[in-house]
């Protein structure tokens, strides 16, 4: 077990989505990263998510997990929920200073057919290769709402990410740490419940990311399926079109044991790169069941239905 003596001990990072709840908050003793807490919990069948319901939900869950599964602090690290921000990689436009916003916004406007206004829409964007640009927008109703669950939880946010940076964090920091690493663009999937998030990466510097709405709920039907090996060789073909001079060296599954390897084959056969299971559960000490409240589960090494490399990399962010 670790010591929080002279630790240093993170946020608890926080991944809230449509299905449910996985908490986890690290500590590094200065050798090793380390658990300190870890649970997850299922969002109610009858709950819809996105509703004042489901808020209320998430609120009382959070409240009760921090509160009750040996968590340090109440400092959180949180993303936007995956549905509630529209990424794309565009060319970066021409335009004054201070308008720059406004011009990447008419862009995604026009292509990710967003339906609310300039006004209530919140950018960012992060300078790539080869004059791209990787833009983010989220609506601020949205972000009100979900900023409104851990404020009723009674917690302090410490930072409002969006999953592609937790997922570079958490390749960083448990599989990027060679010095060749730091080079090498590589392809991140993480398979969700209801989704799978691509990222594809030059250590923690962001070339693209797209989240494919076919998750490990969905793997058993072959059309479904499918589509997913379809999607994930389209992102590889777009990246390649937008970045003629970064080729891409390996692709690692974050989502670790809570997906058949079967499926991580299948999907590395067709992108024709080198590939790995990154098991961010096994790269912690004390990384099995740890404080789960009622009602809650922990990330075990042994059995683990759902991944962890978003919660794991808010943590460390």
């Amino acid at each position: 077990m670790f010591g929080f003596g002279k630790s240093q001990v993170y946020a608890i990072g926080v991944d809230l989505s449509g299905d449910g709840l996985r908490l986890a908050q690290l500590v590094h003793n200065g050798q090793k990263l380390g658990l300190v807490a870890g649970c997850w919990r299922d969002c109610p069948a009858d709950v819809d998510p996105g509703t004042a319901m489901w808020q209320r939900w998430a609120a009382d869950a959070v409240h009760e997990m921090v509160a009750e599964a040996g968590f340090r602090g109440r400092a959180v690290a949180a993303a936007m929920l995956p549905a509630d921000v529209s990424i794309d990689t565009f060319k970066m436009p021409k335009a004054a200073e201070g308008r720059l916003e406004d011009a990447l916004f008419a862009k995604a406007k026009q292509q990710m057919s967003l339906r609310y206004s300039r006004e209530n829409a919140l950018i960012r964007y992060i300078p790539t290769d080869q004059d791209n640009a990787l833009v983010m927008v989220a609506e601020r109703d949205l972000i009100d709402r979900q900023l409104a669950i851990y404020e009723t939880a009674g917690l302090t946010l410490k930072s409002m990410g969006a999953w592609p940076e937790a997922l570079a964090t958490c390749y960083a920091r448990f599989f990027g740490r060679r010095q060749n690493d730091l080079q090498a663009v590589v392809m991140l999937v993480n398979v969700e419940t209801s989704c799978t998030q691509v990222v594809i990466c030059r250590h923690t510097h962001l070339l693209f990311a797209r989240s494919i709405p076919v998750g490990a709920r969905r793997l058993a039907d072959e059309k479904a399926f499918n589509g997913l090996v379809l999607e994930v060789t389209a992102c590889r073909r777009d990246f390649a079109s937008m970045y003629r001079n970064a080729p891409l060296t390996r692709v690692i599954f974050l989502s670790g044991p809570s997906v058949q390897t079967a499926v991580y084959a299948t999907l590395a056969k067709q992108l024709e790169v080198q590939a790995q299971i990154g098991d961010c559960i096994a790269a912690v000490e004390g990384a099995d069941p740890v404080g789960c409240p009622p009602n809650g589960r922990g990330p075990d090494r042994r059995a683990c239905p759902v991944s962890w490399a978003t919660a794991f990399g808010l943590s460390l962010s």
